[in-house]
Formats: structure tokens, C-alpha cells, sequence
């Protein structure tokens, strides 16, 4: 072997190793960056998962609660001050999520899902005027795309009104079991 043909193979042996370098390091990132989705999407999910858990932990937080979704005007000055709390939290989370989404860092089928439960709290009275007085405000995009949820409702106004009767206390009608041969 000569050492001209021992150059262009040790040309070619860099260049490949180079190349699978590249192909490497591309996949690296991709799973990285699929990582911190992840788990900034579990972060929202975390946050969520706080409000629910001190409003079912906490009796009088839950009162405030249901009845500041239903009219936020029947709460005191001090309970809507929680309750906005409360809100910037979930709204905060839906807000993430509508970016992830955009960006398309978060499944379609996942951002539905959350649009759909954006557009049940919005349709509720109180919360519609929790948004309408909002102390500060959120981004452009997302606080158009609440406004045109309060607008265009996007929620199942039957299952709306069996929760709403449900918050009232009214008993839902009894489901009755049977077996395949009728007993």
C-alpha cells in the first residue's frame, strides 16, 4: 500500500466517524428535548394536581370554590382573593400547555383534552367573571383563545348541567345493575 491510498482511507475513516458523531449527538438532543417536555408537562400536571388536592383536603377551600364557580359574587372580598389564586394556578397550567401545544411539543390528542377542560371552567359564571376581572394578564394568543372559548362555548352543555345539578346536591338517578340473564 502506498501512502497516498493510506491518506484517502483515514480520509474517509474521519469522515464517517465525524458523520456518525453528528447522527449521534442529533439523537441525543432529540431525546433530550422529548425528555424536557416531559416533564415540563408533568409540571403542569403537578401544579393541577396541587389545587385539587388542597381543595379536596380542605373543606372550607372547597366551599369557596364551588360556590365562587358559580358566582363569584357570592363570595367575600378575601374568598375572591383565594379563589383568583386558585385560578391563576389552573389557568397558568392550561396557559403552558396551549404554548406546548402550539409549538407542537405537546400530543394533539393531550392539548384536546386540556382545551376541552379550559373550555368547562370558562363556561362556568364565576369563572368567566374571575377572567373578565383578572388582576394581570396573560399572553395574547391564550387570552384570545380563552375569550373565543367564553364565545363559542366548546364544552358538552348536557354533562354541564348533570355537574351543576350535582353541585346543588340533587341525587343523580340510580344505575341498576343487571345480569345477562335478565336478575
Amino acid at each position: 500500500m502506498n501512502l497516498d491510498l493510506l491518506r484517502v482511507i483515514s480520509t474517509y475513516v474521519s469522515v464517517l466517524a465525524v458523520v456518525i458523531s453528528i447522527v449521534s449527538l442529533a439523537s441525543q438532543v432529540r431525546r433530550h428535548n422529548h425528555s424536557l417536555h416531559a416533564q415540563n408537562y408533568s409540571k403542569a400536571l403537578d401544579r393541577l394536581a396541587a389545587v385539587q388536592s388542597r381543595l379536596g383536603a380542605d373543606p372550607d377551600a372547597a366551599r369557596m370554590f364551588n360556590t365562587g364557580v358559580r358566582d363569584a359574587a357570592a363570595l367575600t372580598p378575601e374568598e375572591r382573593i383565594r379563589f383568583t389564586w386558585i385560578f391563576y394556578e389552573i389557568f397558568g397550567s392550561f396557559e403552558f400547555m396551549f404554548d406546548e401545544a402550539r409549538r407542537r411539543r405537546l400530543p394533539p390528542h393531550v392539548w384536546e383534552r386540556w382545551s376541552k377542560t379550559l373550555g368547562w371552567w370558562i363556561a362556568m359564571p364565576g369563572v368567566q367573571a374571575w377572567w373578565r376581572g383578572k388582576p394581570t394578564p396573560f399572553t395574547p394568543d391564550f387570552s384570545k383563545f380563552v375569550d373565543q372559548c367564553i364565545e363559542i362555548p366548546c364544552l358538552d352543555v348536557a354533562s354541564a348541567k348533570r355537574w351543576l345539578t350535582f353541585l346543588e346536591g340533587e341525587a343523580p338517578r340510580k344505575a341498576t345493575f343487571s345480569t345477562v340473564d335478565g336478575s
